[in-house]
């Protein structure tokens, strides 16, 4: 049994005057280490699929479960608690808190676990030095490239020790150098640490790193091919 597993998922948005069907009955399995491209055309449900995951947003219908844990059952504080200690975050607009430093931003999620300062500060900077950051530890976001602000919130989302990391059109702001640099970043993690990385993606770059490629369209996988490394 994979680290995740979906069943039977289904999304139908009802805010709007015409219902959104955004997914149509997804059943997918992730497995441990894995480096997987989720791709399809804008609409397609791809970054729904990314939220159902990582438990932010509700299946209208259907299960997911990490780690055994079926988390669409899970009441709202257990929900944030498990999302907490299991489950990284990697967005396209860095979300990194504009008053924190660097490193302060990469301890935020340890200090919301409860982990001590001193160790916090300890992890904080060897993950900022496993990015490429070490001279930018006391840097805050606005003091930072496009490309530097992502390699933080990678950072920040591997302080939690998580199994896995969400990341949700990553290199959509960033240009062909700083990509590379932070795929590389990522493939070191994804094979040193064994973290599943599960992306949502247009960008070829970032497919032609993949080890796996999941199409989506209209809310269904089309397609889903593995890669031989």
């Amino acid at each position: 049994m994979g680290i995740i597993v979906t069943k039977n998922l289904h999304k139908v948005y009802t805010e709007t005057k015409v219902p959104v069907f955004a997914l149509n009955g997804v059943s997918i399995t992730f497995d441990e280490a894995e480096f997987t491209a989720i791709v399809g055309p804008s609409g397609s449900g791809k970054t729904t699929l990314l939220n159902m995951i990582g438990g932010l947003d509700d299946p209208s219908e259907g299960e997911v479960h990490i780690n055994g844990t079926n988390i669409t059952t899970l009441p709202s504080r257990r929900l944030i608690d498990f999302r907490l200690h299991h489950i990284g975050f990697v967005f396209q607009s860095y979300n990194l808190i504009p008053v924190l430093t660097a490193r302060e931003n990469v301890e935020f999620i340890m200090q919301l676990q409860g982990i001590s300062k001193a160790e916090r500060k300890t992890r904080a900077i060897e993950l900022l030095e496993a990015v490429g950051l070490s001279d930018r530890c006391d840097n805050r976001p606005g003091d930072l490239s496009g490309g530097q602000q992502q390699r933080v919130s990678v950072a920040r989302a591997l302080a939690s020790k998580p199994r896995f990391i969400l990341a949700d059109e990553p290199t959509a702001n960033l240009d062909s150098k700083s990509t590379a640099e932070l795929l590389d970043i990522m493939q070191k993690m994804n094979e040193q640490y064994k973290t599943t990385f599960i992306f949502s993606t247009h960008d070829q770059r970032v497919m032609e790193r993949a080890r796996r490629i999941v199409t989506i369209e209209d809310g269904l996988v089309a397609k889903d091919v593995s890669f031989k490394v």
